[in-house]
Protein backbone atom coordinates (compact mmCIF):
# COMPACT_ATOMS: atom_id res chain seq x y z
CA UNK A 1 0.00 0.00 0.00
CA UNK A 2 1.28 4.09 -0.74
CA UNK A 3 2.23 5.76 2.00
CA UNK A 4 0.89 8.40 0.74
CA UNK A 5 -2.93 9.78 0.92
CA UNK A 6 -4.06 10.10 -3.24
CA UNK A 7 -4.55 14.34 -2.59
CA UNK A 8 -0.63 14.52 -1.85
CA UNK A 9 -0.19 12.21 -4.81
CA UNK A 10 -1.76 14.32 -6.97
CA UNK A 11 -0.19 17.41 -5.64
CA UNK A 12 3.44 16.43 -6.03
CA UNK A 13 4.69 17.62 -9.50
CA UNK A 14 7.87 15.46 -9.68
CA UNK A 15 10.20 18.48 -10.19
CA UNK A 16 13.75 17.85 -11.11
CA UNK A 17 16.98 19.78 -11.66
CA UNK A 18 16.65 23.49 -11.43
CA UNK A 19 12.75 23.35 -11.09
CA UNK A 20 13.24 21.02 -7.61
CA UNK A 21 15.66 23.93 -6.28
CA UNK A 22 13.31 26.86 -6.96
CA UNK A 23 10.71 25.27 -5.80
CA UNK A 24 12.24 24.34 -2.87
CA UNK A 25 12.80 28.23 -2.57
CA UNK A 26 9.36 29.12 -3.34
CA UNK A 27 8.24 26.68 -0.39
CA UNK A 28 10.91 28.14 2.40
CA UNK A 29 9.50 31.60 1.79
CA UNK A 30 5.91 30.40 2.52
CA UNK A 31 7.03 28.34 5.31
CA UNK A 32 8.96 30.95 6.42
CA UNK A 33 6.03 33.19 7.33
CA UNK A 34 4.86 31.16 8.73
CA UNK A 35 4.31 32.07 12.86
CA UNK A 36 5.61 28.92 14.13
CA UNK A 37 8.78 29.37 11.86
CA UNK A 38 9.04 33.33 12.55
CA UNK A 39 9.42 32.37 16.64
CA UNK A 40 12.36 29.70 15.13
CA UNK A 41 14.38 32.65 14.25
CA UNK A 42 15.11 34.19 17.79
CA UNK A 43 17.09 31.00 18.62
CA UNK A 44 20.14 30.57 16.38
CA UNK A 45 20.01 34.56 16.40
CA UNK A 46 20.44 35.45 20.26
CA UNK A 47 23.45 32.72 19.96
CA UNK A 48 24.42 34.11 17.39
CA UNK A 49 24.55 37.05 19.12
CA UNK A 50 25.65 36.23 22.60
CA UNK A 51 28.16 34.46 20.79
CA UNK A 52 29.50 37.82 19.13
CA UNK A 53 29.34 39.46 22.26
CA UNK A 54 31.73 37.11 24.16
CA UNK A 55 33.72 36.42 21.34
CA UNK A 56 34.25 40.14 20.99
CA UNK A 57 34.73 40.70 24.91
CA UNK A 58 36.96 38.01 25.25
CA UNK A 59 39.62 38.05 22.24
CA UNK A 60 39.38 41.75 21.11
CA UNK A 61 42.04 43.14 22.91
CA UNK A 62 44.34 40.21 22.10
CA UNK A 63 43.40 39.48 18.96
CA UNK A 64 44.13 43.40 17.32
CA UNK A 65 47.27 43.43 19.92
CA UNK A 66 48.55 40.46 17.76
CA UNK A 67 47.79 41.58 14.95
CA UNK A 68 49.01 44.69 15.16
CA UNK A 69 52.21 42.93 16.18
CA UNK A 70 52.04 40.38 12.96
CA UNK A 71 51.59 44.03 10.93
CA UNK A 72 54.69 44.82 11.23
CA UNK A 73 55.86 42.19 8.22
CA UNK A 74 53.41 42.80 5.75
CA UNK A 75 55.84 44.40 3.33
CA UNK A 76 53.09 45.54 1.11
CA UNK A 77 50.44 47.12 3.59
CA UNK A 78 53.90 48.66 5.21
CA UNK A 79 54.38 50.37 2.04
CA UNK A 80 50.85 51.46 1.10
CA UNK A 81 51.07 52.58 4.34
CA UNK A 82 54.09 54.86 4.14
CA UNK A 83 52.71 56.35 0.80
CA UNK A 84 48.72 57.47 2.95
CA UNK A 85 50.70 58.83 5.77
CA UNK A 86 53.76 61.02 3.43
CA UNK A 87 50.52 62.23 1.41
CA UNK A 88 49.38 63.38 4.70
CA UNK A 89 45.87 60.92 4.68
CA UNK A 90 45.82 58.15 7.25
CA UNK A 91 47.06 54.77 8.67
CA UNK A 92 45.71 51.58 6.49
CA UNK A 93 46.59 50.09 9.73
CA UNK A 94 43.71 52.08 11.54
CA UNK A 95 41.36 50.89 9.73
CA UNK A 96 42.91 47.40 8.12
CA UNK A 97 43.42 45.84 11.97
CA UNK A 98 39.68 46.46 13.27
CA UNK A 99 38.31 44.73 9.42
CA UNK A 100 40.67 42.08 10.17
CA UNK A 101 39.75 40.88 14.18
CA UNK A 102 35.80 41.42 13.04
CA UNK A 103 36.41 39.34 10.01
CA UNK A 104 37.88 36.41 12.02
CA UNK A 105 35.46 37.03 15.45
CA UNK A 106 32.39 37.52 13.40
CA UNK A 107 32.23 34.57 11.42
CA UNK A 108 32.83 32.46 14.31
CA UNK A 109 29.53 33.70 15.81
CA UNK A 110 27.90 32.72 12.37
CA UNK A 111 28.85 29.30 12.24
CA UNK A 112 27.92 28.96 15.82
CA UNK A 113 24.43 30.32 14.81
CA UNK A 114 23.84 27.96 11.43
CA UNK A 115 25.45 24.92 14.10
CA UNK A 116 22.74 25.48 16.42
CA UNK A 117 20.23 26.03 13.29
CA UNK A 118 21.64 22.59 11.84
CA UNK A 119 21.02 20.57 15.30
CA UNK A 120 18.22 21.66 17.32
CA UNK A 121 16.33 24.10 14.88
CA UNK A 122 15.69 21.68 12.16
CA UNK A 123 13.88 19.03 14.23
CA UNK A 124 11.58 22.39 14.71
CA UNK A 125 11.57 22.88 11.12
CA UNK A 126 10.89 19.12 9.83
CA UNK A 127 7.98 18.16 12.55
CA UNK A 128 6.60 21.73 11.19
CA UNK A 129 7.09 20.45 7.43
CA UNK A 130 5.85 16.92 8.48
CA UNK A 131 2.35 18.36 9.06
CA UNK A 132 2.41 20.75 6.29
CA UNK A 133 4.06 19.61 2.73
CA UNK A 134 5.15 15.93 3.87
CA UNK A 135 2.54 14.12 5.76
CA UNK A 136 3.05 10.36 5.49
CA UNK A 137 6.78 10.88 4.66
CA UNK A 138 8.17 7.67 6.81
CA UNK A 139 10.92 8.50 9.34
CA UNK A 140 13.33 5.88 8.16
CA UNK A 141 16.38 7.67 9.41
CA UNK A 142 18.66 6.08 13.12
CA UNK A 143 21.28 7.90 15.11
CA UNK A 144 19.83 11.12 13.68
CA UNK A 145 21.28 12.87 16.64
CA UNK A 146 24.68 11.12 17.33
CA UNK A 147 25.74 11.53 13.86
CA UNK A 148 23.84 14.91 13.40
CA UNK A 149 26.14 16.51 16.02
CA UNK A 150 29.01 14.55 15.00
CA UNK A 151 28.66 16.26 11.69
CA UNK A 152 28.18 19.82 12.93
CA UNK A 153 31.64 19.29 14.74
CA UNK A 154 33.39 18.83 11.80
CA UNK A 155 31.89 20.93 9.13
CA UNK A 156 32.69 23.58 11.92
CA UNK A 157 35.85 23.10 12.67
CA UNK A 158 36.58 22.76 8.53
CA UNK A 159 35.23 26.65 8.03
CA UNK A 160 36.91 27.92 11.60
CA UNK A 161 40.07 26.65 10.45
CA UNK A 162 39.87 26.90 6.28
CA UNK A 163 38.73 30.66 7.00
CA UNK A 164 41.58 31.82 9.43
CA UNK A 165 43.95 29.50 7.19
CA UNK A 166 42.77 31.67 3.57
CA UNK A 167 42.28 35.22 5.14
CA UNK A 168 45.48 36.55 3.96
CA UNK A 169 44.59 35.94 0.67
CA UNK A 170 41.50 38.44 1.09
CA UNK A 171 44.09 41.01 0.82
CA UNK A 172 44.33 40.28 -3.02
CA UNK A 173 40.43 41.74 -4.81
CA UNK A 174 38.99 38.33 -6.17
CA UNK A 175 39.36 36.64 -2.55
CA UNK A 176 37.99 38.65 -0.70
CA UNK A 177 34.43 38.07 -2.13
CA UNK A 178 34.99 34.24 -3.69
CA UNK A 179 36.43 33.09 -0.30
CA UNK A 180 33.62 34.15 1.95
CA UNK A 181 30.89 32.70 -0.79
CA UNK A 182 32.92 29.57 -0.68
CA UNK A 183 33.09 28.66 3.08
CA UNK A 184 29.83 29.78 3.53
CA UNK A 185 28.47 27.62 0.85
CA UNK A 186 30.66 24.57 2.40
CA UNK A 187 29.56 25.35 5.46
CA UNK A 188 25.98 25.76 4.62
CA UNK A 189 25.67 23.22 2.25
CA UNK A 190 27.82 20.08 4.32
CA UNK A 191 26.04 20.87 7.71
CA UNK A 192 22.55 21.04 6.27
CA UNK A 193 22.39 18.92 3.40
CA UNK A 194 22.97 16.28 5.87
CA UNK A 195 20.48 17.27 9.18
CA UNK A 196 17.69 18.26 6.36
CA UNK A 197 17.05 13.88 5.47
CA UNK A 198 18.34 12.49 8.28
CA UNK A 199 15.60 11.90 10.40
CA UNK A 200 13.37 10.52 6.94
CA UNK A 201 15.84 8.67 5.09
CA UNK A 202 17.64 5.23 5.91
CA UNK A 203 21.50 5.10 5.34
CA UNK A 204 21.06 3.95 1.74
CA UNK A 205 18.42 6.46 0.79
CA UNK A 206 20.82 9.29 2.05
CA UNK A 207 23.81 8.12 0.64
CA UNK A 208 21.60 7.92 -3.02
CA UNK A 209 20.00 11.33 -2.37
CA UNK A 210 23.20 12.85 -1.68
CA UNK A 211 25.24 11.83 -4.87
CA UNK A 212 22.02 11.77 -7.26
CA UNK A 213 21.07 15.81 -6.09
CA UNK A 214 24.77 16.78 -5.58
CA UNK A 215 24.92 19.64 -7.92
CA UNK A 216 21.61 20.71 -6.98
CA UNK A 217 22.56 20.48 -2.98
CA UNK A 218 25.81 22.88 -4.02
CA UNK A 219 23.87 25.22 -6.14
CA UNK A 220 21.66 25.85 -3.27
CA UNK A 221 24.18 26.45 -0.79
CA UNK A 222 26.13 28.81 -3.30
CA UNK A 223 22.91 30.62 -3.89
CA UNK A 224 22.38 30.99 0.10
CA UNK A 225 26.07 32.03 0.69
CA UNK A 226 25.12 35.04 -1.90
CA UNK A 227 22.46 36.26 0.37
CA UNK A 228 24.26 35.62 3.40
CA UNK A 229 26.46 38.26 2.44
CA UNK A 230 23.65 40.82 2.60
CA UNK A 231 23.80 42.21 6.49
CA UNK A 232 19.98 42.23 7.07
CA UNK A 233 19.62 38.64 5.51
CA UNK A 234 21.51 37.22 8.87
CA UNK A 235 18.14 37.70 11.20
CA UNK A 236 16.75 34.72 9.02
CA UNK A 237 19.49 32.96 7.30
CA UNK A 238 19.80 30.06 9.61
CA UNK A 239 15.62 29.20 9.95
CA UNK A 240 15.62 30.09 6.06
CA UNK A 241 18.48 28.11 4.84
CA UNK A 242 17.02 24.99 6.85
CA UNK A 243 13.57 25.58 5.37
CA UNK A 244 14.88 25.21 1.87
CA UNK A 245 17.31 22.19 2.51
CA UNK A 246 14.27 20.37 4.30
CA UNK A 247 12.12 20.97 1.50
CA UNK A 248 14.29 19.84 -1.37
CA UNK A 249 15.33 17.06 0.76
CA UNK A 250 12.37 15.64 1.76
CA UNK A 251 10.76 16.20 -1.63
CA UNK A 252 13.39 14.22 -3.45
CA UNK A 253 13.12 11.75 -0.47
CA UNK A 254 9.30 11.33 -1.59
CA UNK A 255 10.04 11.32 -5.05
CA UNK A 256 12.40 8.11 -4.63
CA UNK A 257 9.91 6.48 -2.67
CA UNK A 258 7.22 6.88 -4.92
CA UNK A 259 9.04 6.34 -8.03
CA UNK A 260 8.78 2.62 -6.61
CA UNK A 261 12.57 2.00 -6.46
CA UNK A 262 12.70 1.52 -2.52
CA UNK A 263 10.42 0.32 -0.66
Amino acid sequence: MNEYPVAVREEVAKPNGLSAVALAFKRAVVSQLHPKMLMAVLLPFIIALLGAILLIWAFWTPLTEWLTTQSADWGVVNTVDGWLLALGLFSIKLYLIPLLAAGILLPMSGILGLIIAAVFVMPIVLGHLDKTHYAGLRRNGRNATVLSAWNAVWVGGAFILGWLVTMPLWLFPPFAVALPIFWWMFAITRLLRVDAIIEHADPDERRLLWKRHQRQWWLIGFALAIINLVPPAWLIMPVFSSLVFAHFGLEALRQHRLSGVAK
